[in-house]
């Protein structure tokens, strides 16, 4: 392995993990789509900038970057608390303005500068390490690792320092209000870090890549754990996964390095999105399945409770011709009351066991008391086949 390689894999080890934690916090506070609008909105902050120092490496570009990301979410909270619109449509108004007069900056101004837009969009961290920080003719290695490292390092430092009260505001908001802490200063706090972040990884990977590594990690984690430290380190450790197997794919396949990677990130997020245990689609299905077939249960062995007097209402036919369950649906109701010992079956006719009895007696106090959510409190101590 090359040095440029070694690199071009700290770059985007040090970007996965500085765009993780921030994005962390937006998913929980449901603002992802902010970050895709900071993400083009500084654009206009690196121009003008670049006007006052005519350096695209100076430090005052990645000031007004931020600043500008910033003003974005000022303008969009802004519009968003007039109740006209909504947030999405607010962003959706603000950052293509902001860009668009990026655009036209550069377009009129800097046409002979490399601020191309398809350097804004998509970066490329194969040409990181060709920017080097040479110090007395010392070569320290890129620019990018520096920043990039800096704004990690900071990024930590007030991560430690401020855990429980972003923990705090980010959950209640109300309650951190009440405990003297100031929510609002958090949250420009927290923008503030997410647009450095992105300016800082602007020009080694690009907007795109920066999108998906604030988010993707942090929302494939989400769907993982609801602790917030596990959270943070889930996410973390997706990021720098997915960077480097997004990498390897894109030298094998000699495709882009940010495209690679950013899909890596979009199947791992498919992948967990589908098999989760708790939270995933297929999890999910199923359990509302169990949940459909539990709930007939419970109407069939309330039918039974009331006419236990009645041999014919409890007849095994019944359940096609009176309550009207299709056979699939008997069947499967007949048989997840036989695996409970919840019934018993004598020449088709169903009976309730003791169990039996006692689940419907006390479901029917539960319904009767409007204490419904006890149901599922029973169901975890009669049932025997649960998940």
């Amino acid at each position: 392995m090359s040095n440029a390689q070694i690199e071009i894999q700290l770059i985007a080890i040090l970007v996965a993990i500085a765009c993780a934690l921030p994005g962390t916090f937006l998913v929980l506070r449901k603002m992802a789509l902010i970050t895709d609008a900071i993400s083009h909105s500084i654009l206009p902050g690196i121009v003008v900038g670049f006007f006052i120092t005519q350096d695209l490496s100076s430090p005052l570009l990645i000031f007004l970057a931020a600043l500008t990301g910033v003003l974005t979410v000022v303008l969009v909270e802004f519009i968003q608390k007039t109740g006209l619109v909504k947030e999405d449509t607010a962003i959706g108004l603000v950052f293509p303005a902001l860009f668009s007069i990026g655009v036209i900056m550069i377009a009129k101004n800097a046409n002979d500068v490399h601020l191309d837009i398809d350097a804004v969009l998509l970066g490329e961290l194969a040409f990181a390490p060709f920017d080097r920080f040479i110090y007395n003719d010392l070569d320290l290695g890129p620019k990018s690792l520096w920043v990039i490292g800096i704004i990690l390092l900071v990024t930590i430092t007030l991560l430690i320092t401020f855990f429980k009260e972003l923990k705090l505001s980010t959950f209640d908001a109300g309650l951190a209000a009440a405990l003297g802490l100031s929510p609002v200063v958090l949250h420009y706090g927290l923008m503030t870090v997410a647009s450095i972040t992105t300016v800082g990884a602007f020009d080694a990977v690009g907007a795109i890549l920066v999108i998906a590594l604030m988010i993707a990690p942090a929302a494939t984690a989400y769907l993982l754990t609801n602790d917030l430290k596990k959270m943070l380190l889930l996410a973390a450790t997706f990021g720098v996964v997915c960077a480097l197997s997004g990498y390897w794919i894109a030298h094998w396949l000699d495709i882009s390095i940010s495209g690679a990677m950013t899909t890596t990130l979009g199947i791992l997020f498919l992948l967990v999105y589908l098999f989760a245990k708790n939270k995933g689609l297929f999890s999910v299905l199923y359990r509302q399945k169990r949940q459909r077939l539990e709930v007939s249960l419970l109407t069939f062995l309330l039918h039974l409770q009331n006419h236990k007097d009645d041999a014919t209402e409890r007849h095994v036919k019944h359940l096609n011709e009176h309550i009207n369950w299709q056979k699939v649906q008997s069947k499967s109701v007949l048989r997840l009351a036989l695996q409970n010992n919840m019934i018993q079956i004598n020449n088709d006719i169903i009976s309730l066991t003791e169990k039996g009895e006692h689940f419907a007696e006390e479901a029917i106090n539960y319904i009767m008391t409007n204490k419904n959510a006890e149901i599922e409190n029973m169901k975890n101590r009669f049932f025997l086949f649960r998940g």
